[in-house]
C-alpha cells in the first residue's frame, strides 16, 4: 500500500548538505508553521512557539551555542522549536474558538479544564513533559511538510539550552526542545537509513 503521504514519509532523511545561497520567503516560513501547528496537543493547549532563525546575523548568534553545526548557517532557516510548560489556566481561551465555531458546546469547556488542572497544576515534571511532547509533535509535522515541498530538514538536539534560552529571550515557562533546519538541499545527502525490523519493536497483545 502506498500513496503520496507514505512516499513522503519513507523518503525523508536528515539532510547534512544545504544550498547556502537558497532562501525561503517569510510567507513560506509562515505556511510551514501554520501547517505544522495542526499537529495534536493535549487539551488543545497549543503550548509551542517557533523562532525562525533566518538572517545571517541571527544565524551567527545561534551557531556558536549550537556546536557550530553546518545546517544552522547553510540551511535557509533554522527553527528554535519551543515548548511551553503545560498551563491548565489557558484552556478556556484555547477552546473559545471551538465554541465560537460551533464545534464544542460551551458547557463542555469545564470538562476539559478541570482534568487538565488535575493533571498538570501541581506536577512540574508533567508540565515539562507536555512541553517537550507538544514541541516534538509540531516539529515532526513540519519535517514532513518540508519534505512534501521538496525541502530538506535536520532536527538537532546539540545546543546549549541555557545559552539559547538567554540569547533568544525565551520566557521562564519556555523550553528550547530542539532545533530544526529547513531548506533546499544540495547533492550528497544520504537516502533514508535502514531501520530496525518491525519484529524487534512491535509486540502484539
Amino acid at each position: 500500500m502506498t500513496n503520496a503521504v507514505i512516499d513522503c514519509i519513507l523518503s525523508r532523511t536528515a539532510a547534512k548538505y544545504y544550498d547556502p545561497a537558497a532562501a525561503l520567503s517569510d510567507e513560506q516560513i509562515h505556511e510551514l508553521v501554520r501547517i505544522g501547528t495542526t499537529a495534536p496537543t493535549s487539551f488543545h493547549l497549543q503550548n509551542w512557539r517557533f523562532i525562525a532563525v533566518r538572517t545571517p546575523e541571527a544565524k551567527a548568534r545561534l551557531s556558536p551555542i549550537a556546536w557550530n553545526q553546518p545546517p544552522i548557517t547553510e540551511a535557509a532557516v533554522t527553527f528554535i522549536v519551543v515548548g511551553q510548560l503545560a498551563d491548565s489556566s489557558v484552556v478556556p481561551a484555547r477552546l473559545a474558538p471551538l465554541v465560537e465555531a460551533g464545534i464544542m458546546p460551551a458547557k463542555m469547556v469545564p470538562e476539559w479544564e478541570i482534568p487538565a488542572r488535575g493533571l498538570y497544576q501541581d506536577y512540574p515534571q508533567r508540565q515539562r513533559d507536555e512541553a517537550v511532547r507538544t514541541a516534538t509533535f509540531g516539529a515532526a509535522a513540519m519535517i514532513y511538510v518540508a519534505r512534501s515541498w521538496g525541502l530538506g530538514s535536520t532536527p538537532m538536539i546539540g545546543f546549549d539550552d541555557v545559552a539559547v534560552h538567554r540569547e533568544f529571550g525565551l520566557a521562564k515557562d519556555e523550553v528550547p526542545v530542539l532545533l530544526l533546519s529547513v531548506g533546499p538541499e544540495r547533492p550528497g545527502n544520504w537516502a533514508q537509513k535502514p531501520r530496525r525490523p518491525v519484529s524487534e519493536v512491535l509486540h502484539l497483545v
